[in-house]
C-alpha cells in the first residue's frame, strides 16, 4: 500500500457512481496502454494492486482508490540539439548553402520524431482517493497541474466529473496567521517549527524559516507588519505531520511510526490482506484529519 505523501483537496458536487461494476467497464474504456514508438505521452488506469489484483478500482468501506499512469518520452534538448546541428551541416554541405529558419524548424520536428522511438519512458502514478461518505475526493499529487491532469482522465473516463476546492468564508493564510499570532491552534493540533511568511504588499518580502519557535518575537514582528502565514508545519494528533499551503493542500505528509504500527501484526506476505488494512487505516486518519480541519476553518471566528 502506498501511503499518500501529497494531499489536494477536493469536494464533489454530484454523487459518484457507486456500482463497481459499472465503474470498472468506464475505467477500462481508459485503461493505461504503453506509448506507440511514435508518440510522447500516454495515460490510462492501472490496477492500484498492481499484479496482485488486475480491477482498476480498488473498495471498501465506501472507499475508491484509484491510480492514473503517465508515460512520457523523454528527450534531453542536449540530444536533440546536437542531432539537429548534425543533420544541418549535413544538409547544408550537400546543398552549398545555408538553411532557412523555416526549414531548420522544420528539420527539428523530424529530428524530434526520429529520436522518439529512441527516448526512455518516465512513469509517473496518480493516486486517486474517493470517500462516498463525505463526498470528498483526494488526489496524492505534488502540483495542481498533475492533478488536474488525473482529474481531466477520470472526467473522461466517467462522461462527466464536478469537483471544486474547498473554499472558506476567510482567507486560508488569515486563519494561519491568527493561529500563531494569537497562540490558540484548533484542538488536536500541534505547531512545528517551519514556516513561510509573505508581505500582503505587491514589493513586499517572503520569510522562510525552519527550526523557527513560531511564537518567537521575531516572528510576531513579522506578522505585525503586514506577513501573512502561507505554509505552515503542523502536527495532528501525534500521528500525522504535514505542511498546510494556503490553498489548503497538504505536502510532505507523514504518517508517523505510531500510527502505521497499528498494523505491524499482520504478516507482510499477505500483501492483499496488508493492502486493505493499510488503505482502511490511511482513510480513516485522513478523513478524521480532513474533519478536523474544514471544522476549524469553517468555524473561524467564533
Amino acid at each position: 500500500m502506498i501511503w499518500f505523501k501529497n494531499l489536494m483537496m477536493y469536494q464533489l458536487q454530484c454523487p459518484l457512481e457507486k456500482d463497481s461494476s459499472e465503474l470498472e467497464k468506464k475505467l477500462a474504456n481508459f485503461a493505461f496502454i504503453p506509448c506507440g514508438p511514435q508518440e510522447k505521452v500516454r495515460v490510462g488506469w492501472i490496477p492500484p494492486m498492481g499484479s496482485h489484483k488486475d480491477t482498476l478500482s480498488y473498495q471498501v468501506n465506501r472507499q475508491i482508490l484509484l491510480c492514473a499512469n503517465k508515460e512520457e518520452k523523454m528527450l534531453p534538448a542536449s540530444v536533440i540539439k546536437q542531432e539537429l546541428e548534425r543533420q544541418i551541416e549535413k544538409l547544408e554541405a550537400q546543398q552549398k548553402r545555408k538553411l532557412k529558419k523555416t526549414e531548420k524548424a522544420s528539420l527539428k520536428d523530424q529530428v524530434f520524431y526520429d529520436l522518439l522511438p529512441r527516448a526512455f519512458s518516465r512513469f509517473q502514478k496518480t493516486w486517486i482517493w474517493i470517500d462516498t461518505i463525505h463526498q470528498i475526493m483526494i488526489l496524492d499529487a505534488s502540483s495542481t497541474k498533475r492533478a488536474e491532469e488525473a482529474l481531466a482522465l477520470l472526467r473522461q473516463s466517467l462522461g462527466s466529473l464536478a469537483v471544486v476546492p474547498f473554499t472558506f468564508k476567510h482567507p486560508v493564510e488569515f486563519i494561519l496567521t491568527e493561529w500563531i499570532r494569537s497562540d490558540n491552534l484548533p484542538s488536536g493540533f500541534a505547531l512545528m517549527e517551519e514556516a513561510e511568511l509573505k508581505s500582503t504588499l505587491t514589493e513586499g518580502g517572503t520569510i522562510r524559516c525552519k527550526n523557527q519557535n513560531l511564537y518567537s518575537d521575531e516572528i510576531a514582528l513579522h506578522i505585525k507588519s503586514g506577513k501573512k502565514v502561507t505554509r505552515l508545519a503542523l502536527e495532528w494528533q501525534e500521528s500525522i505531520q504535514f505542511i498546510l499551503n494556503q490553498d489548503l493542500s497538504l505536502k510532505r505528509v507523514n504518517f508517523l511510526e505510531v500510527l502505521r504500527e497499528k498494523n505491524s501484526h499482520i504478516n507482510k506476505k499477505e500483501v492483499a490482506q496488508c493492502f486493505d488494512a493499510d488503505f482502511v487505516l490511511m482513510t480513516y486518519e485522513l478523513t478524521e484529519l480532513i474533519k478536523n480541519m474544514i471544522s476549524a476553518f469553517s468555524r473561524y471566528p467564533e
